[in-house]
Protein backbone atom coordinates (compact mmCIF):
# COMPACT_ATOMS: atom_id res chain seq x y z
CA UNK A 1 0.00 0.00 0.00
CA UNK A 2 1.42 3.39 -1.04
CA UNK A 3 0.86 6.80 0.55
CA UNK A 4 1.72 10.12 -1.07
CA UNK A 5 3.31 13.08 0.70
CA UNK A 6 0.10 14.99 0.05
CA UNK A 7 -2.02 12.38 1.83
CA UNK A 8 0.41 12.08 4.74
CA UNK A 9 0.63 15.85 5.21
CA UNK A 10 -3.15 16.13 5.09
CA UNK A 11 -3.52 13.39 7.74
CA UNK A 12 -0.87 14.93 10.02
CA UNK A 13 -1.81 18.56 9.23
CA UNK A 14 1.78 19.14 8.19
CA UNK A 15 3.59 21.36 5.67
CA UNK A 16 5.28 19.84 2.61
CA UNK A 17 8.73 21.00 1.54
CA UNK A 18 9.52 19.31 -1.77
CA UNK A 19 7.58 16.99 -4.07
CA UNK A 20 4.00 16.57 -2.88
CA UNK A 21 3.59 13.58 -5.23
CA UNK A 22 6.43 11.56 -3.63
CA UNK A 23 5.17 8.19 -2.40
CA UNK A 24 6.24 5.71 0.25
CA UNK A 25 5.29 2.11 0.99
CA UNK A 26 7.45 1.30 4.01
CA UNK A 27 9.23 2.81 7.04
CA UNK A 28 12.95 3.08 7.85
CA UNK A 29 15.30 4.72 10.33
CA UNK A 30 16.85 7.86 8.92
CA UNK A 31 20.33 6.27 8.78
CA UNK A 32 18.90 3.30 6.88
CA UNK A 33 16.57 5.15 4.53
CA UNK A 34 15.86 3.65 1.10
CA UNK A 35 13.78 4.87 -1.85
CA UNK A 36 10.09 4.40 -1.12
CA UNK A 37 10.60 4.63 2.68
CA UNK A 38 9.31 7.18 5.16
CA UNK A 39 11.64 8.24 7.97
CA UNK A 40 11.77 10.92 10.65
CA UNK A 41 14.18 13.27 12.41
CA UNK A 42 13.46 14.35 15.99
CA UNK A 43 16.90 14.16 17.64
CA UNK A 44 19.37 16.84 16.43
CA UNK A 45 22.36 14.48 16.78
CA UNK A 46 21.00 12.48 13.81
CA UNK A 47 20.73 15.54 11.55
CA UNK A 48 23.81 14.63 9.48
CA UNK A 49 21.98 11.51 8.25
CA UNK A 50 19.28 13.74 6.78
CA UNK A 51 21.56 15.00 4.02
CA UNK A 52 22.67 11.49 3.02
CA UNK A 53 19.39 9.60 3.50
CA UNK A 54 17.79 7.98 0.47
CA UNK A 55 14.34 7.95 2.10
CA UNK A 56 11.63 9.44 -0.08
CA UNK A 57 9.82 11.34 2.70
CA UNK A 58 11.17 12.50 6.07
CA UNK A 59 9.14 13.94 8.94
CA UNK A 60 10.77 16.87 10.76
CA UNK A 61 9.66 19.30 13.45
CA UNK A 62 8.21 22.61 12.27
CA UNK A 63 11.06 24.63 13.80
CA UNK A 64 13.71 22.62 11.92
CA UNK A 65 15.65 24.41 9.17
CA UNK A 66 18.14 22.31 7.19
CA UNK A 67 21.71 23.58 6.89
CA UNK A 68 22.34 21.84 3.56
CA UNK A 69 20.40 20.61 0.56
CA UNK A 70 17.96 17.75 1.27
CA UNK A 71 17.02 15.37 -1.53
CA UNK A 72 14.02 13.88 0.26
CA UNK A 73 10.61 15.50 0.54
CA UNK A 74 10.19 16.97 4.04
CA UNK A 75 6.91 17.15 5.93
CA UNK A 76 7.05 19.63 8.81
CA UNK A 77 4.85 18.71 11.77
CA UNK A 78 4.45 19.79 15.39
CA UNK A 79 6.19 16.69 16.73
CA UNK A 80 7.95 14.31 14.32
CA UNK A 81 8.13 11.40 16.76
CA UNK A 82 4.45 11.58 17.71
CA UNK A 83 3.49 11.93 14.05
CA UNK A 84 5.47 8.83 13.17
CA UNK A 85 3.61 6.93 15.90
CA UNK A 86 0.30 8.02 14.37
CA UNK A 87 1.37 6.83 10.93
CA UNK A 88 2.63 3.50 12.26
CA UNK A 89 -0.72 2.99 13.99
CA UNK A 90 -2.57 3.83 10.77
CA UNK A 91 -0.31 1.45 8.84
CA UNK A 92 -0.90 -1.36 11.34
CA UNK A 93 -4.66 -0.83 11.27
CA UNK A 94 -4.70 -0.99 7.48
CA UNK A 95 -3.39 -4.57 7.48
CA UNK A 96 -6.06 -7.22 6.89
CA UNK A 97 -7.09 -8.91 10.13
CA UNK A 98 -7.68 -12.60 10.65
CA UNK A 99 -11.04 -13.80 11.86
CA UNK A 100 -12.59 -17.13 12.66
CA UNK A 101 -11.77 -20.04 14.94
CA UNK A 102 -9.20 -22.62 13.94
CA UNK A 103 -10.39 -26.22 13.89
CA UNK A 104 -7.40 -27.00 16.11
CA UNK A 105 -8.44 -24.50 18.83
CA UNK A 106 -10.58 -25.43 21.83
CA UNK A 107 -13.48 -23.19 22.76
CA UNK A 108 -15.71 -24.37 25.61
CA UNK A 109 -19.42 -24.69 24.73
CA UNK A 110 -20.35 -22.18 27.46
CA UNK A 111 -17.85 -19.52 26.30
CA UNK A 112 -19.23 -16.35 24.71
CA UNK A 113 -17.32 -15.23 21.62
CA UNK A 114 -17.96 -11.81 20.02
CA UNK A 115 -17.99 -10.79 16.37
CA UNK A 116 -14.93 -10.91 14.10
CA UNK A 117 -12.83 -12.74 16.69
CA UNK A 118 -9.74 -14.72 15.69
CA UNK A 119 -8.80 -17.81 17.70
CA UNK A 120 -5.68 -19.52 16.40
CA UNK A 121 -4.56 -23.16 16.46
CA UNK A 122 -4.11 -24.72 19.89
CA UNK A 123 -5.56 -21.68 21.68
CA UNK A 124 -7.85 -22.44 24.63
CA UNK A 125 -10.95 -20.57 25.78
CA UNK A 126 -12.44 -21.99 28.96
CA UNK A 127 -15.91 -22.50 30.39
CA UNK A 128 -17.97 -19.35 30.93
CA UNK A 129 -15.19 -17.21 29.44
CA UNK A 130 -16.07 -14.13 27.38
CA UNK A 131 -14.17 -12.69 24.42
CA UNK A 132 -15.17 -9.29 22.97
CA UNK A 133 -15.59 -8.24 19.34
CA UNK A 134 -12.52 -7.96 17.06
CA UNK A 135 -10.19 -9.59 19.56
CA UNK A 136 -7.37 -11.83 18.30
CA UNK A 137 -6.20 -14.84 20.33
CA UNK A 138 -3.05 -16.26 18.79
CA UNK A 139 -1.88 -19.90 18.86
CA UNK A 140 -1.28 -21.47 22.28
CA UNK A 141 -2.83 -18.55 24.16
CA UNK A 142 -4.97 -19.58 27.13
CA UNK A 143 -8.09 -17.84 28.39
CA UNK A 144 -9.12 -19.49 31.66
CA UNK A 145 -12.56 -20.40 32.92
CA UNK A 146 -14.69 -17.37 33.71
CA UNK A 147 -12.14 -14.89 32.35
CA UNK A 148 -13.42 -11.87 30.43
CA UNK A 149 -11.55 -10.26 27.55
CA UNK A 150 -12.77 -6.96 26.08
CA UNK A 151 -13.03 -5.71 22.50
CA UNK A 152 -10.15 -5.11 20.08
CA UNK A 153 -7.59 -6.93 22.20
CA UNK A 154 -4.55 -8.92 21.03
CA UNK A 155 -3.33 -11.96 22.95
CA UNK A 156 -0.09 -13.09 21.39
CA UNK A 157 1.13 -16.73 21.49
CA UNK A 158 1.52 -18.37 24.90
CA UNK A 159 -0.28 -15.57 26.71
CA UNK A 160 -2.09 -16.93 29.77
CA UNK A 161 -5.14 -15.33 31.38
CA UNK A 162 -5.98 -17.25 34.54
CA UNK A 163 -9.52 -18.04 35.64
CA UNK A 164 -11.94 -15.20 36.45
CA UNK A 165 -9.49 -12.42 35.54
CA UNK A 166 -10.60 -9.33 33.60
CA UNK A 167 -8.99 -7.65 30.60
CA UNK A 168 -10.45 -4.39 29.25
CA UNK A 169 -10.77 -3.08 25.71
CA UNK A 170 -7.87 -2.48 23.29
CA UNK A 171 -5.35 -4.30 25.47
CA UNK A 172 -2.23 -5.92 24.01
CA UNK A 173 -0.59 -8.85 25.80
CA UNK A 174 2.68 -10.02 24.33
CA UNK A 175 4.01 -13.57 24.14
CA UNK A 176 4.47 -15.40 27.41
CA UNK A 177 2.78 -12.80 29.59
CA UNK A 178 0.81 -14.17 32.54
CA UNK A 179 -2.19 -12.45 34.10
CA UNK A 180 -3.57 -13.87 37.34
CA UNK A 181 -0.99 -16.39 38.52
CA UNK A 182 -1.01 -16.93 42.29
CA UNK A 183 0.50 -14.19 44.41
CA UNK A 184 3.59 -15.10 46.43
CA UNK A 185 1.79 -15.88 49.69
CA UNK A 186 3.14 -18.40 52.20
CA UNK A 187 2.76 -18.67 55.97
CA UNK A 188 5.86 -19.88 57.90
CA UNK A 189 5.25 -22.93 60.12
CA UNK A 190 7.61 -25.19 62.11
CA UNK A 191 7.45 -27.66 59.23
CA UNK A 192 8.04 -25.17 56.42
CA UNK A 193 5.89 -22.74 54.46
CA UNK A 194 2.16 -23.31 54.08
CA UNK A 195 0.60 -21.90 50.93
CA UNK A 196 -2.01 -19.17 51.41
CA UNK A 197 -4.76 -19.62 48.79
CA UNK A 198 -4.95 -16.64 46.44
CA UNK A 199 -8.67 -16.24 45.89
CA UNK A 200 -8.70 -12.76 44.34
CA UNK A 201 -8.39 -11.79 40.68
CA UNK A 202 -6.39 -9.52 38.38
CA UNK A 203 -8.02 -6.65 36.48
CA UNK A 204 -6.49 -4.88 33.48
CA UNK A 205 -8.43 -1.79 32.45
CA UNK A 206 -8.67 -0.38 28.90
CA UNK A 207 -5.63 0.37 26.68
CA UNK A 208 -3.12 -1.56 28.78
CA UNK A 209 -0.10 -3.13 27.07
CA UNK A 210 1.86 -5.93 28.73
CA UNK A 211 5.33 -6.92 27.52
CA UNK A 212 6.63 -10.42 26.83
CA UNK A 213 7.07 -12.66 29.87
CA UNK A 214 5.64 -10.05 32.22
CA UNK A 215 3.62 -11.37 35.17
CA UNK A 216 0.79 -9.70 37.06
CA UNK A 217 -0.27 -11.80 40.04
CA UNK A 218 -3.82 -12.27 41.29
CA UNK A 219 -4.77 -10.85 44.67
CA UNK A 220 -4.90 -12.82 47.88
CA UNK A 221 -8.36 -11.30 48.29
CA UNK A 222 -9.96 -8.60 46.17
CA UNK A 223 -8.08 -7.58 43.03
CA UNK A 224 -4.70 -6.61 41.68
CA UNK A 225 -5.55 -3.65 39.43
CA UNK A 226 -3.67 -2.19 36.47
CA UNK A 227 -5.51 0.98 35.51
CA UNK A 228 -6.16 2.33 32.03
CA UNK A 229 -3.33 3.24 29.70
CA UNK A 230 -0.56 1.52 31.68
CA UNK A 231 2.36 0.21 29.60
CA UNK A 232 4.62 -2.49 31.04
CA UNK A 233 7.81 -3.62 29.31
CA UNK A 234 9.14 -7.18 29.11
CA UNK A 235 9.98 -9.14 32.28
CA UNK A 236 8.11 -6.88 34.70
CA UNK A 237 6.71 -8.35 37.94
CA UNK A 238 3.60 -6.86 39.56
CA UNK A 239 2.78 -8.68 42.79
CA UNK A 240 -0.51 -9.52 44.50
CA UNK A 241 -2.88 -6.75 45.56
CA UNK A 242 -0.85 -4.03 43.82
CA UNK A 243 -2.60 -1.11 42.18
CA UNK A 244 -0.86 0.60 39.25
CA UNK A 245 -2.18 4.07 38.45
CA UNK A 246 -3.36 5.05 34.97
CA UNK A 247 -0.80 5.87 32.25
CA UNK A 248 2.15 4.71 34.33
CA UNK A 249 5.01 3.13 32.35
CA UNK A 250 7.61 0.63 33.56
CA UNK A 251 10.75 -0.46 31.70
CA UNK A 252 12.11 -4.00 31.66
CA UNK A 253 12.78 -5.95 34.87
CA UNK A 254 10.91 -3.60 37.20
CA UNK A 255 9.61 -5.42 40.26
CA UNK A 256 6.79 -4.18 42.48
CA UNK A 257 6.27 -6.08 45.74
CA UNK A 258 2.82 -6.85 47.13
CA UNK A 259 0.11 -4.46 48.34
CA UNK A 260 1.80 -1.37 46.91
CA UNK A 261 -0.08 1.48 45.26
CA UNK A 262 1.60 3.32 42.40
CA UNK A 263 0.19 6.67 41.28
CA UNK A 264 -0.79 7.95 37.85
CA UNK A 265 1.66 8.98 35.09
CA UNK A 266 4.71 7.51 36.85
CA UNK A 267 7.81 6.41 34.92
CA UNK A 268 10.11 3.65 36.20
CA UNK A 269 13.44 2.92 34.52
CA UNK A 270 14.81 -0.57 34.05
CA UNK A 271 15.34 -2.80 37.10
CA UNK A 272 13.66 -0.45 39.57
CA UNK A 273 12.66 -2.33 42.71
CA UNK A 274 9.65 -1.21 44.78
CA UNK A 275 9.09 -2.49 48.32
CA UNK A 276 5.71 -3.80 49.44
CA UNK A 277 2.94 -2.05 51.38
CA UNK A 278 3.99 1.46 50.33
CA UNK A 279 2.47 4.27 48.27
CA UNK A 280 4.11 6.03 45.31
CA UNK A 281 2.56 9.41 44.44
CA UNK A 282 1.49 10.63 41.01
CA UNK A 283 4.06 11.62 38.36
CA UNK A 284 7.08 10.12 40.08
CA UNK A 285 10.09 9.26 37.90
CA UNK A 286 12.57 6.66 39.16
CA UNK A 287 15.89 6.29 37.35
CA UNK A 288 17.14 2.83 36.35
CA UNK A 289 18.06 0.43 39.19
CA UNK A 290 16.56 2.63 41.89
CA UNK A 291 15.58 0.78 45.05
CA UNK A 292 12.50 2.21 46.76
CA UNK A 293 12.08 1.06 50.40
CA UNK A 294 9.39 3.51 51.54
CA UNK A 295 6.48 5.68 50.38
CA UNK A 296 7.24 8.60 48.06
CA UNK A 297 5.40 11.87 47.46
CA UNK A 298 4.33 12.83 43.94
CA UNK A 299 5.92 15.06 41.30
CA UNK A 300 9.54 14.02 41.86
CA UNK A 301 12.44 12.75 39.76
CA UNK A 302 14.53 10.37 41.85
CA UNK A 303 17.38 7.91 41.43
CA UNK A 304 19.47 5.60 43.58
CA UNK A 305 18.97 3.47 46.69
CA UNK A 306 17.34 4.94 48.67
CA UNK A 307 16.20 7.34 45.96
CA UNK A 308 17.25 10.97 46.00
CA UNK A 309 16.97 13.89 43.59
CA UNK A 310 19.17 13.67 40.52
CA UNK A 311 21.65 16.51 41.29
CA UNK A 312 22.54 15.32 44.82
CA UNK A 313 22.73 11.74 43.51
CA UNK A 314 25.23 12.51 40.76
CA UNK A 315 27.26 14.73 43.09
CA UNK A 316 27.35 11.85 45.58
CA UNK A 317 28.45 9.46 42.83
CA UNK A 318 31.26 11.82 41.86
CA UNK A 319 32.45 11.87 45.48
CA UNK A 320 32.04 8.09 45.78
CA UNK A 321 34.61 7.55 43.02
CA UNK A 322 37.13 9.60 45.01
CA UNK A 323 36.61 7.74 48.30
CA UNK A 324 39.70 5.50 48.00
CA UNK A 325 41.97 8.53 47.48
CA UNK A 326 40.15 10.43 50.25
CA UNK A 327 40.63 7.46 52.59
CA UNK A 328 44.42 7.34 52.05
CA UNK A 329 44.61 11.12 52.39
CA UNK A 330 42.65 10.98 55.65
CA UNK A 331 44.91 8.18 56.93
CA UNK A 332 48.00 10.26 56.12
CA UNK A 333 46.53 13.31 57.86
CA UNK A 334 45.79 11.22 60.95
CA UNK A 335 49.39 10.01 61.08
CA UNK A 336 50.61 13.57 60.67
CA UNK A 337 48.26 14.83 63.37
CA UNK A 338 49.32 12.09 65.79
CA UNK A 339 52.98 12.93 65.13
CA UNK A 340 52.33 16.61 65.88
CA UNK A 341 50.50 15.72 69.07
CA UNK A 342 53.41 13.52 70.16
CA UNK A 343 55.88 16.31 69.39
CA UNK A 344 53.87 18.82 71.45
CA UNK A 345 53.64 16.38 74.37
CA UNK A 346 57.40 15.88 74.26
CA UNK A 347 58.01 19.66 74.33
CA UNK A 348 55.68 20.12 77.33
CA UNK A 349 57.64 17.51 79.28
Amino acid sequence: MEFSAQKIASYLKGEIVGDEHATVHTFAKIEEGIPGALSFLSNPKYEHYLYESKASIILVNKDFNPQHEVKATLIKVDNAYESLAKLLTLYEQSKPKRTGTSAMAFVAPTAKIGKNVYIGPFAYVGEQAEVGDNTAIYPHANVGDGAKIGKDCILYPHTTIYHDCRVGNRCILHAGSVVGADGFGFAPTPDGYEKIPQIGITILEDDVEIGANTCIDRATMGATIVHKGVKLDNLVQVAHNDEIGSHTVMAAQVGVAGSTKVGEWCMFGGQVGIAGHIHIGDRVVFGAQSGVPSSTKGNQQLIGTPPMEEKPYFKSQAIFRKLPDMYFELHALRKELNALKQELNNKEK
